[in-house]
């Protein structure tokens, strides 16, 4: 896993985490993200590695190797802030109490599977988009 910039754990069958997993796909022109499912062996590993429980956090989770690791809304606005176009929103954002902002995306996440439906696996990245799965 060297020259990985940032690792994105994701739910690999919830259907809203998989489109935010497409829609970063779309905008992350700097190529820094790489993926991996919570529920892979890497994943696991990484989870482990920083003792992150994966029954209390079951949401997205970014990792900077070596420097630290964000969950919840936190993960979202850093993540934001390496898209083109959204370092501005996601600015405006951190303005916003953290507890609000976990608030929403606690009931947002509790809910996910029933406003967005959920695979029956993980999903498999297309051929071009192979190369950016850590599996």
């Amino acid at each position: 896993m060297t020259n990985v910039s940032k690792i994105i754990l994701f739910d690999g069958v919830c259907n809203l985490c998989n489109g935010a997993i497409q829609f970063i796909l779309k905008r992350d022109q700097q190529d820094v993200f790489k993926f991996a499912p919570l529920s892979s062996t890497i994943g696991k590993k990484l989870l482990a590695e920083r003792n992150i429980d994966p029954q209390t956090i079951d949401s997205i989770i970014l990792i900077e190797p070596n420097i630290a690791y964000y969950a919840k809304s936190d993960a979202i606005l850093e993540i934001s802030k390496s898209l083109s176009g959204y370092k501005t929103l996601a600015t405006i954002a951190e303005f916003l109490p953290k507890g609000l902002r976990d608030a929403i995306y606690d009931f947002t996440a509790r809910n996910r599977y029933s406003w967005f439906g959920k695979k029956t696996q993980c999903m498999i990245p297309t051929p071009e988009t192979k190369s950016k799965f850590l599996l």
